[in-house]
């Protein structure tokens, strides 16, 4: 098909145009052939081969699987309301949406650069001379008509300049998609890890609040036993300090859950809606347990770094195009159309006219500058090389600490349960010893406060765990697509669809 459109164009051209233009035709297609861009190699990744974390007894030596979309990991149905709500919402999502839009239409105006501009023209004109300026003695009244249409400063790309910009401005289009999605699963991160902070207050909350009705029906009774003289003034004072250090501890963690309640607010972007009831964390609701893989497979999955490279690649045609400005440009201005006198001659027979003006330029002195820009993007380069190594350092970092802490959080949880429990009975024991008075009440005052901490703890340690799994999931690289594709999946399209503008 292509090569049909070539012969009619051929033949076109050499019956129609001039030699001319039949030279610039040859001259553009030689245009953008030579590339003057350094062969982009990926850095080396500046970490271990393996985490060297013995996890759970077993060590990461093969491949990560597929980690599964987001929907399937968080089960929760309020959670996932919340993500959806924050995906439609969030102001920073949307901040890096637009960013998006803007270095796509950043990409379309370089993009440009390399077409000829065509446009299309008329001009009419009278022109009186009185008869002292001409050599008949009489004034003239003269007329121009013209319609044309033309290409102006059409640049030709012998030496790639415009070509590297292009892919410049491509690079640095896909670095801020990516970068978004870098948002994404951030976004997702933190509403899933608010929401879990919230469960956890939520359910603090209600152990302060059975504390408290607990130890006000106790102060009553020693009250009411002090009234008749059954028991010490010091007692009734230390079922006081009881309750109101519960008191004290509920009024806090309101505090905290309405501050909760207001960043998650601002995460989502708007009301959260209606809660689930309190509901105690047990490990049914422990997420499913993910595989890191190797620290190689973090170069294709996270986001950060796949951002990080493309700007790389985006510094590395800046290169080129700076190098190609030490080379003349040849740019073409030219117009083909019809000129009259008169109006009603414009499409007469011989009226054709046409305009071919090329030019060169060619840099002979200009104090350093282009030097200087040249050793500019070669700093600039040096510095996305810097940054590449730091996100993919930090990376392998937020991975290695989120599998520590999944192994030693594990086990603090299950300390905690069992310190809960030795606190629960210490406190039966306490209060049974009192009842047959071979104890004072002070001993009951201290198991009571170290099991309100005790029960506290565990609760927190139970969140811990659970946030440090939304972190590792995080620090993997998420999985956005239904699929649970990651990486060069979305890249990919935009890749096409860039080059198919």
């Amino acid at each position: 098909m292509f090569q049909h459109v070539f012969i009619q164009i051929d033949r076109v051209v050499t019956r129609r145009l001039p030699c001319f233009l039949i030279t610039a035709i040859a001259l553009a297609a030689l245009a953008g052939c030579v590339s003057m861009a350094p062969e982009y190699e990926r850095p080396e990744a500046p970490i271990p081969h393996t985490y060297n974390i013995d996890h759970a007894g077993r060590a990461d030596t093969g491949p990560m699987p597929v980690l599964p979309e987001w929907r399937a990991y968080f089960t929760d149905p309020v959670l996932i309301r919340l993500i959806e709500t924050a995906l439609e919402n969030n102001r920073d999502l949307r901040i890096a949406a637009l960013r998006v839009a803007e270095a796509r239409s950043a990409f379309r105006i370089q993009r440009s650069e390399r077409l000829p501009e065509l446009a299309a023209d008329g001009q009419a004109g009278r022109t009186r001379v009185p008869g002292d300026l001409n050599m008949t003695g009489e004034p003239m009244v003269s007329g121009e008509y013209r319609a044309q249409v033309g290409a102006t400063h059409w640049e030709l790309d012998l030496w790639g300049r415009l070509r590297s910009l292009e892919a410049s401005a491509l690079q640095n289009w896909l670095a801020t998609d990516a970068a978004r999605q870098a948002v994404h699963v951030a976004l997702i991160a933190q509403v899933a890890d608010g929401y879990l902070g919230l469960r956890e207050i939520d359910e603090r909350v209600e152990i302060a609040r059975q504390s408290v009705a607990s130890r006000e029906d106790t102060y009553r009774i020693f009250k009411r036993r002090h009234e008749v003289g059954a028991t010490s003034k010091l007692e009734l004072t230390q079922a006081q300090t009881l309750l109101t250090q519960a008191q004290s501890l509920h009024a806090q963690l309101e505090h905290q859950r309405a501050a909760q309640i207001n960043a998650l607010r601002q995460l989502i972007g708007g009301d959260p809606g209606k809660l689930p009831p309190i509901a105690p964390f047990d490990e049914t609701m422990m997420l499913a347990d993910l595989e890191p893989g190797l620290p190689s497979d973090l170069l294709n999955n996270r986001p950060d770094i796949i951002a990080a490279e493309h700007r790389l690649r985006a510094a590395n045609a800046d290169i080129s195009a700076a190098r190609a400005a030490f080379f003349p440009r040849i740019a073409l201005t030219g117009a083909f159309g019809t000129a009259s006198a008169e109006l009603d001659g414009l499409f007469d027979a011989g009226s054709r006219a046409w305009l071919f003006a090329p030019t060169i330029s060619l840099p002979i002195f200009d104090g350093g500058r282009r030097q200087a820009n040249l050793t500019l993007a070669e700093v600039r380069h040096d510095i996305s090389v810097a940054h590449y190594e730091q996100t993919v350092q930090t990376a392998f970092r937020e991975v290695a600490d989120a599998l520590s802490a999944r192994r030693w959080a594990a086990r603090q949880l299950e300390v905690q349960r069992t310190a809960r429990e030795a606190q629960a009975e210490r406190a039966r024991l306490a209060q049974l010893r009192y009842d047959n008075g071979s104890a004072a009440y002070l001993e009951v005052l201290d198991a009571q406060r170290a099991l309100l901490d005790a029960e506290q703890q565990l609760v927190q340690a139970r969140r811990a765990l659970l946030s440090n799994q939304v972190a590792l999931y995080s620090a993997l690289g998420g999985s956005l697509t239904p699929a649970g594709r990651n990486g060069a999946s979305w890249i990919a399209p935009l890749s096409s669809d860039a080059d198919s503008q």
